[in-house]
């Protein structure tokens, strides 16, 4: 995608051949900085403050992570600590845990001498197969748009939080559908969720629509069933973190109250998500996810840009008052209306997935 005319991924390796690139994602949308990645400890923290962050980009910047530990040290011992490090900076999204267990079943019975080259390489793979995959996300998700039959003059999908490019390495995963139908020349509108608390619906999605050129608004999160009931919304669309066989889908915190008025008001409620979102090993969305509770400064605290230009923090809660603040919620599979992936679209069940992934049947 562009960035004032200039294409960018959101990862990349530097010219030096070792360091890796990164947007820094906590400064947008005042700030466009890139950040240098130099080793496994820079990868760690990046992913654990959101320097990185989305399902896919996480993946991308651990298999990156495990690279630049092999740089530094190709030994088993630090094989082993990279692994950890990187498994416990965010504990939701399971694209994390699929990269690095990617990575160490490649490298653990290469000799050392090689895992550095061998790491550099799988980790570029893992970033280029995942701009391919959004895209073909984006392509099956562009025909879903195609049938929809608008109540005005545009279509109107509402999207809550960020699973654009800057949740991928480019494309995005709920958005690249309509990036897509917006490249064709189809009359589309988002309606942006701002997702609190992070807000990074308002900080990020509409920063890179914005770029991109596709009409949109910014709402506040309890603004999508009102706009529902009055026949705005034509269809909703958003990304997962982690979903399960049984089509469960774990995404941003106040995912679940959208499908609960989508579902209300018949309007129909998608998930785009790539095969390393699926967590095979798992049924129960409810039961068996680990929801991640993040610091409560997130909520407490807002930044934003002063009408004088500088940047500050500010405190909007009572001094005292306690916050709590879990960053993912649950939606059944029973109120999704299709799962949009690189192999097509699909029922939000087992049987739907397994039509599309047979290879993961128990059988198997």
């Amino acid at each position: 995608m562009k960035v004032d005319g200039k294409p960018y991924r959101t990862i990349w390796l530097s010219q030096d051949g070792t360091t890796v690139q990164v947007i820094d994602q906590t400064l947008l949308p005042h700030d466009f900085v890139v950040r240098d990645l130099k080793n496994v400890v820079n990868a760690t923290n990046a992913i654990s403050n959101m320097v990185v962050r989305g399902a896919p980009l996480i993946g991308a910047a651990a298999a990156y992570g495990m690279a630049l530990a092999m740089a530094e040290d190709p030994s088993d011992a630090m094989l082993a600590r990279a692994y950890t490090l990187l498994l416990e900076s965010r504990p939701t999204a399971v694209n994390l845990r699929w990269a690095l267990d990617d990575l160490r079943t490649l490298l653990a019975p290469l000799p050392p001498a090689k895992r550095r080259d061998a790491a550099y390489k799988r980790a570029a793979e893992i970033c280029d197969e995942d701009v391919e995959i959004c895209r073909r996300i984006g392509a099956n998700g562009l025909e879903l748009i195609r049938k929809l039959k608008p109540r005005g003059d545009r279509i109107n999908a509402l999207t809550h939080c960020n699973a654009g490019w800057l949740a991928t390495v480019d494309w995005g995963t709920a958005l690249s559908p309509i990036y897509q139908a917006h490249n064709a020349g189809i009359p589309i509108h988002v309606w942006v969720d701002e997702t609190r608390p992070r807000n990074q619906g308002a900080s990020l999605t509409a920063w890179e629509l914005g770029k991109h050129g596709v009409p949109h608004t910014v709402i506040a999160d309890n603004a999508g069933g009102h706009l529902m009931q009055h026949g705005r919304v034509d269809f909703c669309v958003v990304g997962s973190d982690r979903t399960t066989r049984r089509g469960d889908v774990c995404n941003k915190i106040g995912t679940y109250l959208k499908a609960l008025a989508a579902h209300d008001n018949g309007v129909p409620f998608y998930v785009g998500l790539p095969y390393p979102t699926i967590d095979w090993t798992i049924e129960d969305g409810h039961r068996d996810i680990p929801i991640e509770e993040r610091s409560a400064r997130e909520l407490s605290h807002l930044t934003g840009r002063t009408e004088s230009g500088e940047l500050a923090t500010v405190a909007v809660l009572p001094e005292g008052s306690p916050a709590a603040n879990p960053a993912f919620d649950v939606t059944p599979a029973r109120l999704v209306s299709g799962l949009i992936t690189e192999r097509g679209v699909c029922a939000a069940s087992e049987a739907g997935l397994l039509a599309l992934y047979p290879e993961q049947s128990r059988a198997a």
